[in-house]
């Protein structure tokens, strides 16, 4: 359902909350290598993502990139509505221009709960949380 662009800059923020501080940033190469993310297409999702205040960025010899906000304060749904949108929330499953509440397709109500959880799921998920079951070691990160 999310595109592999927004799959890349979830697993790019929660590597970020990982791995970078307050006092250290971490190049675009050491990240591109170590979650096997091409360097240019990995630069232009941290751009995007700094541009909008959710990373920092500084460039430089000793530059690269960290949170902008505390890892708790940012739920998945900040990361997909920069990246893609929230399109994947309102649209028709199987992409039907008409579908809608007064016309709907034969998977509009069957798709209709699964869609209200994601968005529930997304806004209440936050980055910080993910980090905590992870380093806790309820939930693997494999890179």
């Amino acid at each position: 359902m999310l595109s592999n662009t927004s799959k890349y800059a979830i697993r790019a923020v929660i590597y970020l909350a990982l791995n970078a501080g307050e006092e250290k940033k971490i190049g675009i190469k050491i990240i591109s290598k170590d979650l096997g993310i091409p360097t240019p297409f990995l630069g232009k999702i941290l751009q995007t993502l700094a541009k909008q205040k959710l990373l920092s960025s500084t460039k430089g010899p000793h530059g690269g990139f960290g949170l902008g906000k505390n890892a708790q304060d940012i739920k998945l749904i900040d990361i997909v509505d920069i990246i893609d949108g929230q399109d994947i929330f309102n649209q028709c499953l199987i992409k039907l221009d008409n579908c809608n509440e007064f016309e709907p397709c034969s998977m509009h109500y069957k798709y209709s709960e699964i869609r209200k959880n994601l968005l529930s799921l997304f806004r209440n998920q936050s980055i910080g949380n993910l980090v905590n079951e992870i380093v806790n070691g309820k939930n693997k990160f494999n890179l």
